[in-house]
């Protein structure tokens, strides 16, 4: 399925539903993404994470961010802002991953620098599907932007 050659990426998933995460972490599998797969449960872990504070001290900086919006104490919209803001951060490729279809949310993220806004699909066969195709796209198409010092 994908590129033999393809570089291994660093992916964070910032999502609260326990469900969701395990779901994820199938789907990848299932479908042959074997890049580290990084988990926040919420915005203020994520920045945390980003940003290497605390706990995360060694965390490594993720190629691509997997953004839920409807998370407790910092929204996804919120964290998507935040890293805009941040030269260290602002170029790190951020997909809106999440159950809302509200067009408010969709043109928000995009107003926010979102690199796509993707709904999740309810069914594990649907989801494994748009799993797979993230990882053609991401491991064999996208160049991704190196870090900024």
């Amino acid at each position: 399925m994908f590129m033999p050659d393809a570089t291994p990426i660093e992916i964070l998933l910032v999502e609260d539903s326990e469900p969701d995460i395990l779901l994820t972490e199938e789907a990848f599998a299932a479908a042959g993404v074997t890049n580290r797969l990084h988990i926040t449960r919420d915005g203020v872990e994520a920045l945390a994470f980003l940003r290497r504070d605390d706990v995360y001290a060694g965390a490594p900086r993720p190629d691509v961010i997997l953004l839920d919006i409807n998370m407790p104490r910092m929204n996804g919209l919120e964290v998507l802002a935040e890293l805009k803001r941040d030269p260290q951060l602002m170029t790190i490729p951020v997909i809106v991953l999440t159950t809302s279809e509200a067009d408010e949310d969709i043109l928000r993220s995009y107003q926010a620098h979102a690199a796509s806004y993707v709904v999740k699909p309810i069914d594990f066969e649907h989801f494994y599907q748009a799993i797979q195709a993230f990882g053609r796209y991401m491991l064999s198409i996208v160049r991704l932007p190196p870090p900024t010092s």
